[in-house]
């Protein structure tokens, strides 16, 4: 990475725990504060990508900064980041049994301002769901915060029938497309 100084916009772990697995640890982890309230009518796609760029540009650093948000969306319908167990049950019942997007967006700011980014897209389908696995799983707490009410990388792993795309996506940074846009930034990536 050399002299460039590299910050991470998000205060998820994941996020950290990913990064590292490209070989970049970030020189400081600064959380974007910002209304995350989607618009009336925002598509999921147009939705993540402000959400990447406005955590991007809200970051005061003098380096690059390092943004991403990861979307779960059933149709048109842009799912919460669960904060009670009545949206995760929410969240958990509409999606059983049915296919549903994810869609995770990386933005880098350069010194310079100038932003790249990208969105990596993800079709994932639930089990059908009883009442009691929905029950059990948010017993646990790994809904909380997250988008759609789960956690990939957890227990609701055992509940996926099927993703199509990339797992480190779902998880909340595309580790593919995050590359490319460090390597178009001249960060030294093994």
């Amino acid at each position: 990475m050399g002299a460039l100084h590299l910050t991470l916009a998000s205060a998820s772990p994941r996020r950290r725990d990913l990064i590292t697995r490209l070989g970049v640890t970030p020189d400081a982890i600064t959380p974007a504060d910002i209304d995350e309230t989607p618009l009336k009518a925002e598509r999921p796609r147009d939705y993540a990508l402000r959400m990447g760029r406005e955590k991007a540009l809200s970051v005061e650093s003098s380096g690059y900064v390092l943004a991403g948000d990861t979307v779960v969306a059933a149709g048109r319908r842009i799912l919460p980041k669960t904060e009670e167990i009545s949206e995760a049950w929410r969240c958990l019942k509409l999606l059983s049994g049915r296919r549903h997007t994810v869609l995770s967006s990386v933005v880098l700011r350069a010194p310079d301002g100038i932003l790249r980014e990208r969105l990596n897209e993800n079709i994932v389908r639930f089990k059908n769901l009883s009442d009691e696995e929905i029950a059990a799983y948010v017993a646990g707490d790994e809904w909380q915060g997250k988008a759609g009410g789960y956690a990939i990388q957890g227990a609701a792993e055992g509940l996926i029938q099927w993703i199509r795309g990339s797992h480190s996506g779902v998880m909340g940074l595309p580790l593919f497309e995050t590359r490319a846009l460090l390597k178009s930034a001249g960060f030294e990536i093994d």
